[in-house]
């Protein structure tokens, strides 16, 4: 029998990563994300998953991204009991993330129902607590470079991606294919981790295209210089700046930039507050001694973050106070694109105030506050109301660690044997198109953006 391949996810749009392989009865899912931004595709995650969760045999991970992880416990409620695939630091940062939406998506639909924001009656989570926690003991160990038998004719090998902490493009062999999964590339070089591997190549490639229609921009004379004359202005004027940060990787990046920054006198003495528990339990992985072999060798684990005012935020109670910032300061929050948790009531404080500044480190997707505010929104509506923009807004891409278009077609022209069809996934419609007619024209690759639901035959 052939082996195909249905994009469940992740295809015309950037979340909500999720591809089904199925060969023999067998079925394998790679990636299991939520989808975020617009409203119709946050509907998605609430529809009936398209097999019963039960006949998905193993499900394999590429990060520990939530686009990439998030949809795993409401699989494990619907049925699915097999194991769950993932290179150690992986599955640690999973545990971190997976409890934390969790707690969130509780949190957030008894707000709904004091507060009457919902349409549903009465708001329920996605999933529970209880179900992150099933979906956490399914979770498996799996080594870089090391292939593993699945069984049945069928074989994975994870290889590093250099995105964020962890992770891994994948490789799977059927009984009568093979399939290349990029996961999220990071760029030629992290400022944090050892740069991406080239893994093996495939009869097919999904390629992610976050970046497949764009050049990252080059980084000025210094680096971070529009984000240090930003945090000098704004501390002159008496605000504070609030950087909106994803819980993992990013809030490392950030932290690390400030510790240069600082160090090199471009911006003053100021606190820092990293508001958000989840990202203080990712911190707390990035600098375990276990892991100091993913960092940059040139990189101390220990000390690449060294801030004299840096302060951990970990209770409601500290968090409220920070609406408030009695001094200039900078706080780091979560989410990363203005989502949800606890930068919402930051931005619904600090937004009004023209003294004030936010920065956006990196991707802004469709639909999400942080776009709105990238493209000039006067308001933003959070917790059923509207709230005034009169703070400065900075976008900063030099945080992102997404492989631009030129870094992408390197990842693709390295691979060998070279493929004989290329997917663009992970990419809005036109990032995706983007990147195929690229590749193809440059590459002389058959390359195509993959469509959602679509099933294929490889």
């Amino acid at each position: 029998m052939a082996t195909s391949l249905t994009f469940i996810g992740g295809a015309g749009t950037v979340t909500g990563s999720k591809y089904l392989l199925a060969d023999g009865g067998r079925r394998v899912l790679v990636d299991a994300g939520v989808f975020q931004g617009e409203k119709e595709l946050r509907e998605l995650n609430w529809r009936p998953f398209p097999v019963p969760p039960a006949s998905i045999e193993t499900i394999l991970v590429t990060h520990a991204h939530t686009d990439h992880v998030g949809y795993l416990p409401a699989l494990v409620r619907d049925g699915f009991a097999g194991e769950i695939l993932a290179t150690e630091t992986t599955c640690e940062l999973a545990a971190i993330v997976l409890r934390d939406a969790a707690f969130l998506a509780e949190r957030d639909a008894e707000h709904a129902a004091e507060r009457g924001y919902s349409k549903h009656t009465p708001p329920l989570p996605l999933f529970t607590t209880a179900d992150a926690e099933q979906a956490l003991r399914l979770f498996r160990v799996v080594d870089y470079d090391t292939d593993v038998d699945l069984d049945a004719g069928w074989a994975a090998r994870w290889t590093r991606a250099g995105h964020i902490l962890g992770s891994a493009s994948i490789r799977v062999a059927t009984p009568s294919a093979s399939v290349l999964f990029s996961g999220d590339l990071g760029r030629a070089e992290h400022p944090v981790l050892r740069a991406r591997e080239i893994p093996p190549g495939a009869d097919v490639v999904l390629v992610e295209s976050t970046y497949g229609d764009r050049e990252h921009h080059e980084p000025s004379a210094k680096a971070h210089e529009p984000l240090a004359d930003l945090i000098r202005r704004t501390a002159r004027r008496g605000g504070s700046v609030l950087i909106p940060a994803f819980a993992v990787d990013r809030t490392e990046v950030v932290l690390q930039t400030l510790t240069t920054l600082l160090k090199d006198g471009r911006i003053p003495e100021l606190p820092v507050f990293v508001n958000s528990p989840m990202a203080l339990a990712a911190l707390g992985v990035y600098r375990d001694a276990r892991f100091a072999g993913e960092l940059r060798p040139d990189l101390d684990a220990t000390g690449f973050v060294d801030l004299p005012h840096l302060r951990e935020v970990h209770t409601t109670e500290e968090s409220i106070r920070l609406n408030d910032p009695k001094v200039p300061c900078v706080i780091i929050s979560s989410s990363g694109m203005a989502t949800g948790g606890r930068v919402l009531h930051h931005l619904e404080h600090l937004l009004p105030d023209s003294r004030n500044a936010v920065v956006l480190a990196g991707y802004q997707a469709e639909g999400t506050r942080g776009r709105a505010l990238l493209e000039g929104a006067q308001h933003l509506k959070m917790h059923g109301r509207q709230v005034p923009v009169r703070a400065e807004i900075l976008q900063d891409e030099e945080f992102s660690v997404h492989a631009d278009c030129s870094e992408l077609l390197d990842w693709l022209g390295a691979l060998t044997p070279a493929p004989s069809q290329v997917f663009t996934v992970h990419g809005t419609a036109t990032s995706a198109s983007a990147l195929a007619a690229t590749a193809s024209e440059r590459l002389g690759l058959p390359a195509r953006a993959a469509v959602l639901g679509e099933t294929v035959d490889l």
